[in-house]
């Protein structure tokens, strides 16, 4: 009984693990559609992140306004991303 419960849990992780494998995506049928989903992606991400600057640049100004800071913020440096 032991011996078959054994084997039945090895059985079951040898063929489980294939099971929960990911397939790699399909490559790009056609490479100038490929390039156009690129670019479209590129943009779709330039507006996220356009109206991401906007809502904290609102965010920011909220603040001050009811912190009641005066003054213009001090300008972000360019290599300060962590």
């Amino acid at each position: 009984m032991k011996t078959r419960m054994v084997l039945a849990a090895c059985a079951l992780m040898a063929f489980g693990g294939a099971a929960w494998a990911k397939l790699p995506p399909a490559p790009p049928a056609d490479p100038a559609k490929a390039a156009e989903a690129k670019k479209a992606a590129d943009a779709a991400a330039k507006k996220e992140a356009d109206l991401l600057g906007k809502s904290q640049d609102k965010a920011v100004a909220n603040y001050r306004k009811n912190k009641g800071i005066k003054g213009a913020p001090a300008p972000a440096k360019a290599g300060a991303k962590k």
